[in-house]
């Protein structure tokens, strides 16, 4: 039986929502071993002077333990 772990990530970029999420799982798997999938809860855009600045995800990032 195997044991998994959700922690939750928020992560930004200039560029767009599947960036900023390429980004959270690229600096999460720094520190965080044997990542099986991420859930993106939640997506969100800054606005500055009516055009798009950042996008923003919060992601559950689900890996194995022991």
């Amino acid at each position: 039986m195997a044991v998994m772990k959700v922690i939750e990530v928020m992560s930004n970029s200039k560029k767009s929502w599947e960036d900023a999420t390429a980004t959270a799982i690229k600096r999460a798997s720094k520190s965080v071993n044997n990542i099986k999938s991420a859930y993106v809860q939640s997506q969100s855009v800054v606005v500055d002077g009516g055009k798009v600045k950042e996008y923003r995800v919060n992601l559950k990032v689900t890996f194995e333990v022991g």
